[in-house]
């Protein structure tokens, strides 16, 4: 089989990474791609949403898969294009990926399908959540806890877009839950939680995300489906009922309350830097379940969990997320990959021979070992080796996972 995955970030080169073990995989490309994608696809200088650019590579490499990473091409309605020039894609239409583009969609399909999530408020009054309605790369979400945060983000939000959504704050953990769907057929994935926030403590600003892990203490086994049941199949039966089903990948992040669990948002593809921690776990035919997903014939794959625990730190560039900033150049990689380590490219390029900074959230690394306790001290040794000046990382990823009791 010869698959294109659209995408430059360090999902997409996870996601590369598990394609490429595949043995049913003939070629392997990627659009744009980036310099940890290249030593496993052919990369090809095309931008994620020209949608003629990538029908021209498909028709030329006489494509059999396209793997769609990124929210922004989605909800773009890229998918659409490709399949009704004859192309397979793995990823929803525009109309089914509004789940992600328009909270207040989002909002109105749950409401619609029974789906327990957060209330939203009809003023801004702390404490809250505000939300850019739209798209906003991860940093389009503010929570406050006094008034002058409320005020503040409102601004924020505003600035992003026209339309903003307030709803109540909801405590408890949060948990990352991935379910692949051709439309009618669900497959979870295991869990994950990932750190939003900059800083340690859960401080700073809000990110794309600074690091993850998985598995995650605060969901049971046979919880996931369960939640699956009550969270993920009724939103794809209200999106399948107006005409709009959702093929791949339907991410719901959860807030574990003490009042049972609500849905904090919908993702409409894989989650980053969720993806780098699931994938190094997962056991099965994954091509087989993408295609099978892209082709509305999901029914019969099973996917798997293994017992390794994968714990992801993202290496972000000084100034991040304000004005990252780039060039700098990075060494020690193949150091961490030789202790053992995946080391996955998010933001990177060559210049002159050399790996710079090429963007916000730069590397991830991850460390697996047979509890999250081992995969973290094998992630954050693995840092340690990686030469990358004024480089921002969190130092408590998974640490509270490694502190729950049992």
């Amino acid at each position: 089989m010869k698959v294109l995955v659209v995408g430059s970030g360090g999902r997409e080169h996870a996601l590369a990474w598990k394609l490429a073990q595949s043995d049913a995989l003939a070629e392997l490309h990627a659009a744009p791609g980036n310099p940890g994608i290249a030593a496993l696809a052919h990369c090809h200088p095309i931008r994620m949403n020209d949608v003629e650019g990538l029908l021209g590579l498909c028709r030329e490499h006489e494509l059999d898969l396209v793997v769609i990473g990124p929210e922004a091409p989605l909800v773009a309605g890229v998918a659409d294009h490709l399949r009704r020039a004859g192309v397979t894609v793995f990823g929803p239409g525009a109309a089914a990926a509004r789940i992600e583009g328009s909270k207040s969609f989002a909002k109105e399909i749950m409401e619609a399908a029974g789906v327990p999530t957060a209330a939203e408020l009809a003023a801004v009054r702390a404490p809250c959540v505000v939300k850019a309605d739209g798209l906003a790369a991860g940093k389009g979400v503010f929570v406050c806890r006094t008034q002058a945060e409320a005020d503040a983000a409102w601004e924020q939000a505003r600035a992003l877009g026209d339309s903003v959504v307030v709803e109540e704050l909801l405590e408890g953990e949060e948990v990352s839950l991935f379910a692949l769907t051709d439309g009618v057929d669900t497959i979870p994935l295991a869990p994950a939680q990932d750190f939003k926030r900059l800083l340690d403590g859960d401080e700073g600003p809000n990110t794309g995300g600074m690091g993850s892990y998985s598995p995650t203490p605060f969901l049971r086994p046979d919880e996931i489906d369960e939640l699956v049941e009550t969270v993920h199949r009724p939103v794809l039966a209200e999106l399948a009922a107006r005409g709009t089903p959702f093929i791949g990948l339907l991410y719901a992040g959860l807030m574990l309350t003490g009042d049972g669990p609500r849905v904090l948002e919908f993702n409409c593809r894989f989650g980053d830097p969720e993806t780098q921690a699931i994938l190094p776990r997962l056991e099965g035919d994954f091509l087989g379940a993408l295609a099978g997903a892209a082709g509305g014939a999901l029914g019969g794959v099973e996917l798997s969990a293994g017992p390794e625990a994968a714990v992801s730190v993202v290496l972000a560039a000084a100034g991040y997320p304000d004005a990252p900033q780039a060039g700098v150049q990075i060494r020690g990689i193949e150091d961490a990959e030789a202790g053992g380590a995946l080391v996955f490219h998010a933001g990177t390029a060559v210049r002159d021979g050399r790996l710079v900074s090429a963007g916000g959230r730069v590397l991830n690394v991850i460390g697996l070992g047979g509890s999250v306790a081992e995969a973290r001290e094998h992630a954050y040794a693995a840092v340690e080796r990686i030469d990358f000046p004024g480089a921002q990382f969190r130092r408590d990823v998974a640490l509270r996972a490694v502190r729950v009791p049992g």
